[in-house]
């Protein structure tokens, strides 16, 4: 029986995809059967991927609810990571808008600076922003996270919202110049309700960036009480002379949680880049535009 190229590129291709699903899907199982387990059953002989039924406890998690410390690191990941996604969102699709849209003096300069600086590493600006933190009074604050957070996240976030901006037909501007409408207008009514897929999509990764950022994070705030989790999760590493994986897994698993809930709560904007909503169109006073664009749109 022969067997078609198709085929064996189908099987090849199916074979890759299971292979990349279990290396990442794999850690996370390990992750949860730990966090699941006693603090003892980590060390028993021989190993076990799985803990038996009778040993499933929720221990650790009682443990790290139970922690008050652990409640406000928790608290103060998802305020930090909120407040950065937030104004990186606004500032960057602002950015966006006015390079992709307006001509002035310096403009390809200022779009070239700004790839520039996505390709200088985090860690070779820790001195220069620490030396700019004790400056500005920042240090052991929260406020001392959230500036340079999304100082790190616009170059990146300006960059993909412009390709939004950019493919987004002028004639809706022109339209709303023509019945009286603004700059601001264009911005708040037109312009962010249609790149909405694009800031979705750098608002995950900006998310996860301040959530799991770590090296500044660890520099900046000393007291426990104002850590992030990324910092709480590793004072467990060499605590009470061995690491305490249970503590250190149930942790990590509790911080997975608010990146589902981004995750699911922007997944629903990558659908709507095809469609147009209505409110728009009072600004479209012209009817032959009317009815083209929305014959390109659906067609």
């Amino acid at each position: 029986m022969k067997i078609s190229k198709k085929a064996v590129y189908k099987g090849i291709t199916y074979i890759i995809l299971t292979l990349g699903l279990i290396i990442v899907v794999l850690p996370m199982i390990y992750m949860l059967s730990t966090a699941l387990k006693p603090n003892g059953a980590l060390y028993e002989y021989p190993p076990r991927f799985f803990p038996k039924i009778k040993e499933i406890t929720l221990e650790n998690f009682q443990y790290i609810l139970h922690q008050k410390k652990f409640r406000n690191n928790f608290i103060n990941s998802i305020f930090v990571s909120t407040v950065t996604v937030a104004i990186a969102a606004i500032v960057a699709a602002a950015m966006a808008f006015c390079i992709a849209r307006f001509k002035f003096p310096g403009r390809k300069f200022l779009f070239t600076f700004i790839m520039l600086t996505m390709i200088i590493p985090g860690t070779t600006l820790i001195v220069p922003q620490y030396e700019l933190a004790v400056k500005l009074k920042v240090i052991n604050k929260l406020s001392g996270l959230i500036p340079f957070y999304i100082a790190w996240v616009i170059p990146y976030s300006t960059f993909m919202i412009k390709g939004f901006v950019e493919n987004i037909p002028r004639e809706l501007d022109e339209a709303t110049y023509i019945d009286g409408g603004s700059v601001f207008t264009v911005f708040f009514r037109i312009i962010l309700p249609l790149t909405k897929p694009g800031i979705a999509s750098v608002s995950i990764f900006n998310f996860l960036t301040a959530w799991e950022e770590f090296p500044w994070a660890n520099t900046v705030i000393n007291d426990d009480l104002k850590r992030t989790l990324p910092i709480a999760i590793s004072g467990f590493f060499g605590q009470h002379q061995f690491t305490q994986w249970g503590y250190v897994f149930a942790l990590s698993v509790l911080s997975l949680i608010p990146i589902l809930v981004v995750f699911i709560s922007c997944q629903r904007f990558f659908i709507e880049s095809a469609a147009i909503p209505d409110h728009f169109m009072p600004y479209a006073s012209l009817f032959a535009f009317e009815q083209n664009f929305k014959a390109e749109l659906f067609k």
